[in-house]
């Protein structure tokens, strides 16, 4: 045997005794014969761990072939064992994806509104409002212009935070070219207000300094615009009338996909749908609304009969702060330059991008209630996969004690049982994987609920099959291995 090979020395020793001296070879002869002795012995250790390897490998496969005839033998059980474990994996898996889904739909309206902005929106205070305020005893306006450019310029001076504004005019007008009339809205804004939008120009350009200090007639249009009136054909140079101004159209906006609900919920516009002036234009060759009087309004006809009721110089600003832990300090203290500046509250400030941090951290907490729930799932599962393993133990005794008979060692039977248990365990994954598919594509199909199925969740609810058929079909498997293979074979 391999076990009786001697060490080099010891066989060296050897030679030298008994071929060296008596028989008067040379020390070179004694250490060939020597190292062939050794190698000898090395290849017949090595050949015999190879046959021991070989038939390790096949009562492996041996037990492995039992365990899945035990398994088909029986499927309706082997259905119902897994049962726990489908509808476990199924719950991960759409939860997941409904998580997925929610994380990047809040990603995509962070692309929209941007990073680090304050949204200040003009508002038409109640006659309730202004009563109220009038009945704390103190003197107050009850009317004030609104937003307007100065109220831009004073922010920028006092707030040192603050790197960025764009202002907004809202004009809703009609849209005429080649014969053709559209309803659109007109949107008099700076070059900040694409920068902070993070949009783009597919074709031509923005406005240049000219354009915006002289007040040209120039545009640039949405993507929805040039299909509606240009085909999709190149509009650069082209002109559009906008109420009653012709415009140079000089750039078209790269598309900008959103759902309608996320606009609804950010409180912006289908920027493709919009036509884009200088500012200056708009206040020039427009209507200019910081000329409206109280009186104007009373009278009722300031807007020319368009029934607008904003009668603020602009209907949006935006302002862009340089250090996001600085955003609610800013916040706070443009409530109080705008409060000191029109007296009444006829604006109203808002930060997007916090308020989807706070979505985002309560869609995340739903998330881990629904990871423990599938979690409780799976458990139960497991629990189930080990009661009827051990049910299915005490039905095959006599069959335990005969392999026992016939030569099976205990870990025979540990991987027989074992096996079973998690090929049921698979099995149950693999249909819950696809259950857990197909139920993540009927809620978007059919409740509007955005989900993507990552890969790496279909990879982990494998191996979290795999680990509840390991982990709770050890028991039972232990437990077939000690039975008395006596006692075992008088069991009727």
């Amino acid at each position: 045997m391999a076990e009786a090979v001697v060490d080099l020395s010891s066989l060296i020793r050897i030679g030298f005794y008994h071929g060296g001296m008596e028989k008067g070879h040379g020390v070179l002869e004694v250490l060939l014969h020597t190292s062939v002795s050794l190698l000898h012995a090395s290849v017949v250790k090595i050949h015999l761990l190879l046959i021991k390897k070989e038939n390790d490998v096949q009562r492996i496969l041996f037990n492995f072939y039992l365990a899945l005839e035990g398994v088909f033998s029986n499927q309706l059980r082997a259905f119902l064992t897994a049962l726990g474990i489908i509808f476990g994996v199924a719950a991960v898996i759409t939860m997941l994806a409904i998580g997925t889904g929610a994380k990047q739909s809040i990603l995509e309206q962070m692309k929209l509104i941007g990073t680090n902005n304050i949204v200040i929106t003009s508002i038409i205070p109640s006659p309730e409002d202004d009563a109220q305020q009038a009945g704390n005893g103190e003197e107050k306006v009850k009317w004030s212009p609104g937003l307007t450019v100065e109220d831009i310029k004073a922010m920028m001076k006092i707030l040192p935070t603050v790197d960025r504004a764009s202002p907004e005019i809202e004009i809703k007008t009609t849209i005429i070219q080649s014969a053709k009339l559209e309803k659109a809205k007109c949107i008099g804004v700076t070059n900040a207000f694409f920068e902070l939008n993070n949009l783009d120009v597919a074709d031509g350009s923005f406005f240049h300094n000219q354009h915006i200090e002289k007040g040209k007639p120039v545009c640039v249009i949405g993507k929805s615009i040039q299909r509606k009136f240009f085909n999709d054909e190149n509009p650069i140079g082209k002109k559009i009338k906008c109420g009653n101004t012709w415009l140079d159209i000089i750039g078209v906006l790269e598309r900008r996909n959103a759902s309608e609900e996320d606009l609804e919920s950010l409180g912006i516009r289908d920027y493709n749908s919009d036509v884009y002036i200088p500012i200056s234009t708009a206040l020039l060759r427009f209507k200019n609304r910081a000329l409206v009087t109280r009186s104007d309004i009373k009278r009722g006809d300031w807007d020319e009969g368009e029934k607008n009721e904003n009668y603020h110089q602009l209907d949006k600003v935006i302002l862009r702060v340089k250090d996001a832990d600085k955003i609610l300090a800013t916040r706070d203290l443009v409530g109080k330059i705008l409060k000191r500046r029109h007296k009444i509250v006829d604006y109203e400030i808002r930060v997007p991008e916090k308020e989807l941090e706070a979505q985002q951290e309560s869609q995340e907490t739903w998330n881990n209630v629904l990871a423990f729930i599938a979690g409780i799932s799976l458990l139960v599962g497991g629990i189930g996969i080990m009661n009827i393993m051990l049910a299915t133990v005490m039905e095959r005794i006599k069959e335990i004690g005969v392999r026992r008979s016939l030569g099976a060692t205990r870990d025979d039977i540990v991987y027989q049982f074992l096996f079973e248990a998690i090929f049921i365990s698979l099995i149950g994954g693999i249909i819950g994987v696809v259950l857990g598919v197909g139920a993540s594509k009927f809620i978007a199909a059919n409740y509007d609920i955005p989900t993507i199925i990552p890969m790496w969740a279909v990879v982990l609810s494998f191996l979290v099959s795999v680990s509840v058929g390991l982990i709770f079909g050890i028991f039972p498997a232990q437990k077939a291995a000690r039975q008395d293979p006596i006692k075992a074979l008088r069991t009727d």
